[in-house]
């Protein structure tokens, strides 16, 4: 029989362990928006007269590349975290529960971050292409 050390321990693993699918999930949406986005970035669709439009673009172009190597970097980590967790419940002593926890929070704080700034950068990019998408003539 399990106490409720054990039982609170199996809880909080495995809420980290949902967590970590949720955030893997989300990656995988923004890995294909981030796909669009710059196939729209690299498309033709724009008023060639725009001032500044080639500037833009390229400032765009290397947002998206910082976010996704970011992202990146968090997909590794939250591997390399998910294992860990693994680890934790084949332990029995509860030893490194702490370490575990603190890493959790820093990774969740991570993906926040990075999700924030690509939903910033997102708005950006559909704010500014919607003023100056090419006009399609009625025929």
């Amino acid at each position: 029989m399990k106490n409720k050390t054990e039982e609170s321990k199996l809880d909080a693993l495995e809420k980290f362990h949902l967590d970590s699918q949720q955030w893997k999930s989300s990656f995988h949406l923004m890995k294909d928006e981030l796909l669009f986005i710059e196939e729209l970035l690299h498309s033709y669709v724009f008023e060639p007269d725009t001032p500044n439009l080639f500037e833009r673009l390229q400032d765009y172009l290397e947002r998206l590349k910082t976010v996704n190597e970011y992202k990146t970097r968090l997909e590794g980590q939250i591997v390399q975290h998910e294992n860990k967790l693994g680890g934790a419940l084949e332990c029995k002593d509860g030893q490194g529960d702490e370490d575990v926890q603190a890493e959790h929070q820093q990774l969740k704080a991570n993906v926040v971050n990075c999700l924030q700034q690509f939903q910033i950068l997102k708005s950006e990019v559909f704010n500014y292409a919607g003023g100056i998408l090419k006009k399609r003539r009625p025929d």
